[in-house]
């Protein structure tokens, strides 16, 4: 399989640390453009200098048409804009339905989930799609390919992660349906969906709990590292044949009630 993307331009969000940044590296590795899409402008400036070369940091709210837009635009004076990773994240909260008082969930954490997990993977699409569909298709007629961020909640979603677990099941059921919008376009569609990984934010919980998480997983039995994830995307980018599919990476984990 050819792993060059030499000349090809991806714009990763969440791309300045934990699974986005790994992204990152394994990209430019492969000989790819990045556009770092982040908030954090303290690391993906950092980032961005260390890679050198042609890696931008543009501060980019998922949410926001014009940041999606300034980070397109600084993509496209880098080569040709053919790839999209959503990688961002960052936010959540652990309400159940009804709590043990009979109070119910407050809306707003689960309006803010379902905001920058779904709604900021779907305005990514839109907006890097549009832009790659002017591209000039290769041999098979693909322009280009988006990449998304599951989580293995949407399957199996624990107690308390009601709103994430409903984000993430939404991304789920975007990736077949945007495939079949996006296959006129030559655009391709596949969507990642980690278990446990050994993130920054996840190292910060402490070695007790991360043996605990270590314990629930088969094999291997260990935390994901965010280098596999990135090997995935490559992976995602340059097999032509895969499409509309949800890939778990999670070392046979299925995560239990709580």
């Amino acid at each position: 399989m050819n792993k060059d993307l030499s000349g090809d331009v991806a714009i990763v969000t969440g791309g300045a640390g934990g699974l986005g940044e790994a992204t990152v590296c394994a990209l430019v590795e492969s000989g790819c453009a990045v556009v770092i899409a982040d908030m954090n402008d303290e690391r993906g400036e950092a980032v961005a200098a260390e890679l050198g070369g042609r890696v931008r940091y543009v501060r980019t709210d998922v949410l926001d048409d014009a940041a999606v837009s300034a980070a397109i635009e600084t993509a496209q004076s880098l080569g040709t804009l053919r790839y999209a990773v959503t990688a961002h994240g960052g936010f959540g909260v652990a309400d159940r339905v009804v709590n043990r008082s009979g109070e119910p969930a407050p809306m707003d954490g689960f309006r803010k989930t379902v905001d920058l997990y779904l709604n900021g993977t779907y305005n990514v699409m839109r907006l890097v799609s549009a832009a790659v569909s002017q591209a000039e298709p290769n041999e098979d007629g693909e322009r280009g390919a988006v990449v998304t961020t599951a989580s293995i909640a949407a399957y199996e979603g624990q107690i308390g992660q009601t709103s994430y677990a409903a984000a993430k099941a939404g991304v789920v059921g975007l990736t077949l349906a945007a495939a079949r919008d996006l296959s006129a376009a030559g655009i391709r569609v596949v969507c990642i969906a980690p278990g446990t990984m050994k993130t920054p934010i996840m190292e910060s919980v402490g070695a007790e709990m991360l043996a605990k998480f270590e314990a629930a997983v088969p094999f291997p039995k260990r935390l994901g590292k965010p280098s596999e994830y990135g090997a995935l995307v490559v992976h995602a980018l340059t097999n032509p044949y895969l499409n509309g599919e949800v890939i778990r990476l999670d070392g046979a984990q299925r995560f239990g009630p709580r």
